[in-house]
């Protein structure tokens, strides 16, 4: 049997995820998803959402990566 309150620490993670962009929110909120349903399905990614792939696909190819300035750069964003 499950419990229906969250935990103190899942109430702490939703309440930081809170605080993010929408598109960030639902990015969480996707990996949250995904990782509680067992028996998950695929994502159905947008075509925005695959174009974005195909760019990152390309500059892979191509090997261009972010430095690590510009890695700390996104961590320091999110509060990571």
């Amino acid at each position: 049997m499950h419990n229906e309150s969250m935990t103190e620490l899942l109430d702490k993670a939703v309440a930081r995820v809170r605080a993010l962009t929408p598109e960030t929110q639902d990015e969480y909120a996707r990996v949250l998803m995904s990782l509680a349903d067992d028996a998950a399905e695929p994502v159905v990614l947008s075509q925005e959402e695959r174009a974005a792939i195909a760019v990152s696909k390309a500059a892979a190819e191509r090997g261009e990566f972010a430095s690590d300035e510009e890695v700390r750069a996104v961590w320091a964003k999110h509060g990571l």
